[in-house]
């Protein structure tokens, strides 16, 4: 697996230049260190996956939109409004009941953030990196993802000039859901690939801030 960009080296000029500017305002009484948390906190798990769940959804409804996704997925994704850094090679890979794929970045994270939001803190950390290549389906049980045997993990190494999406199987009993109905089911760790899209039921008993 190869990736020609350097994973070591230190922030950028800019991504320091905002870690100062943010410690500056909290320290002057300017930013609630909370409401900052929240804000983040809100782009990572509400506002960022929306756009995935979205290209999911319309896929699951919409075959020629999911024949442009799975030949063009750039392209796709910007025909429905997201385009941007980080959202450039886009390559969507498709679950199958043989077939399970997982995404990594065994380098570092480069990660979606156009359709995902921000990476989890899981998702940048070494164990994850390193397991998820060696012992994919045992990350995948930590995650209470359970596959049969005799369904195949394929495991994607995400880089600066290619990363995935993985669009998950439609849940059973969907059948007559609308799209707005169904990216409800589609979780941000579903299209890693660490989980499964939620069934219908888990709705009500799952908080909608966890995707």
């Amino acid at each position: 697996m190869s990736h020609d960009h350097d994973h070591t080296e230190p922030p950028s000029d800019i991504a320091l230049r905002v870690k100062a500017l943010e410690s500056l305002l909290i320290e002057k009484g300017l930013v609630d260190p909370a409401a900052l948390d929240e804000i983040i906190d809100n782009y990572e798990h509400r506002v960022g996956p929306r756009n995935g769940a979205h290209v999911v959804a319309k896929a699951w409804v919409d075959q020629d939109f999911k024949q442009r996704l799975l030949e063009d997925a750039t392209g796709a994704v910007a025909s429905l409004g997201y385009s941007g850094r980080q959202g450039e090679h886009l390559q969507v890979v498709e679950n199958t009941p043989g077939l399970h794929n997982l995404v990594v970045c065994t380098l570092c994270s480069c990660y979606p953030w156009t359709v995902l939001g921000l990476p989890p803190a899981w998702y940048k950390s070494a164990p994850y990196r390193s397991r998820a290549v060696s012992e994919p389906r045992a990350v995948l049980e930590e995650f209470g993802t359970q596959l049969p045997q005799d369904v195949t993990i394929r495991v994607w190494d995400s880089t600066s000039e290619m990363r995935y999406l993985v669009l998950p199987i439609r849940p059973t009993g969907t059948e007559d859901w609308t799209e707005e109905q169904l990216q409800k089911l589609v979780t941000r760790n579903s299209m890693i690939g660490v989980e499964l899209a939620r069934v219908p039921g888990e709705l009500e008993s799952q908080p909608q801030g966890n995707n």
